[in-house]
């Protein structure tokens, strides 16, 4: 009878390690349900053809200016320990503080020009009457997988049904912190703008349904007119992919030029002399818009730091300085608030303007607030 006891307890526990299992595969085939689609697509046809004749692309893949090295972040015992053991501190202590924006004080529409930060590079233009959208990502991960992947430290603070009408969106690369598949099917869906995208990256869109007609693919120094702005692709040291192959699409800073407003947005970058070369040929611009979160010395010519970020803001000839990429995830080892605590001591330094809103805060740039240093409260 013992005997017997044991068997069927065997059998029972063998059943119940059987079942967890299976709920474990489930689970993970959940996970990575939507990863095949956001994965994106690839060049072929005639996309392929035409990045062939880019001068940015040779032997199959797209390049950096010439003599400047890629160091992409890549798997490293040190870093790894640092992220598990490391006395950074990587997290708000407390809620960020999110802006519902109100409507815009009534200009001249010839002489308007606001953006408003709705957290990492996600930003919306509006220019002389017009509205456009940067690296539009709602989602609640950057990531292929809406259960596994960096999650935001903050929501969002409107909702994608309570964006104006745009007249563009601008898409500066194609890593999951700047090209969501998610928020690209419900813009889609939502809203009529076309997609401005570097070369390559329609591929993705294509995949996830965006029409034809409605991308717009641009190699460095390529113009592309909308709603009567002409809006440029530009160059930037970085690198791309969404798998294991690197680099299949092009990656871009962006210049919204209106009548009598300019605005620069570096996309992800490294510091490098074509800041200069843009600020001649397209500045000076009334804002600029520049990456100053998620650096390491591991990956310094792909990504800048804070007082890169500042030398960059003069090289452009930019009047104030919005810095992005910053506050809503967790992508480097440095702690939450030392981007722009360190931005913040260079901008004083260099007597640069800068102006650094909370989630949602509308930037008026002709008259922007001044810097309270609301994150260090919660830092």
């Amino acid at each position: 009878m013992r005997d017997s006891k044991k068997v069927t307890g065997r059998r029972i526990s063998g059943s119940m390690a059987g079942l967890a299992a299976l709920a474990g595969l489930a689970g993970l085939a959940w996970a990575a349900r939507d990863v095949p689609a956001a994965l994106g697509g690839r060049l072929a046809g005639a996309r392929a053809d035409r990045a062939a004749r880019s001068p940015q692309f040779r032997d199959g893949v797209f390049h950096n200016r010439p003599g400047t090295p890629i160091t992409a972040p890549a798997p490293d015992r040190n870093l790894l320990r640092e992220l598990l053991f490391g006395k950074q501190k990587r997290r708000p202590s407390a809620p960020v503080p999110l802006v519902r924006p109100v409507a815009a004080t009534p200009v001249d529409p010839a002489r308007e020009l606001n953006v408003i930060w709705y957290g990492h590079a996600t930003t919306l233009i509006e220019i002389e009457g017009r509205r456009v959208l940067l690296d539009p990502v709602w989602s609640e991960r950057c990531s292929p997988s809406a259960a596994l992947g960096p999650r935001r430290l903050h929501e969002p603070p409107v909702r994608l049904d309570e964006l104006p009408h745009l007249d563009a969106i601008l898409i500066s690369h194609d890593h999951y912190d700047h090209l969501d598949m998610a928020t690209v099917r419900e813009l889609t869906a939502r809203q009529s703008a076309p997609f401005l995208v570097p070369l390559g990256v329609g591929a993705h869109l294509d995949r996830w349904g965006v029409p034809a007609d409605r991308i717009v693919e641009l190699d460095w120094a390529q113009t592309h007119r909308v709603a009567e702005l002409e809006i440029t692709c530009a160059a930037a040291q970085h690198f791309s992919g969404r798998g294991l192959r690197r680099n299949g699409t092009l990656w871009s800073s962006w210049v919204v030029a209106g009548r009598q407003r300019r605005v620069y947005y570096t996309g992800d970058s490294g510091y490098f002399a074509g800041y200069a070369e843009i600020g001649a040929a397209y500045g000076p611009f009334d804002v600029t818009l520049i990456q100053i979160g998620a650096y390491d010395h591991a990956w310094a010519s792909i990504h800048m730091f804070p007082e890169e970020a500042v030398t960059a803001h003069v090289d452009l000839r930019g009047g104030l300085l919005v810095p992005v990429h910053w506050a809503t995830f967790n992508l480097a080892l440095h702690d939450w608030s030392e981007p722009v605590d360190r931005l913040w001591a260079e901008a004083k330094a260099r007597d640069v303007r800068l102006a650094v809103p909370r989630p949602g805060e509308r930037v008026t740039v002709d008259d922007p607030p001044s810097v309270d240093g609301w994150w260090q409260a919660i830092a």
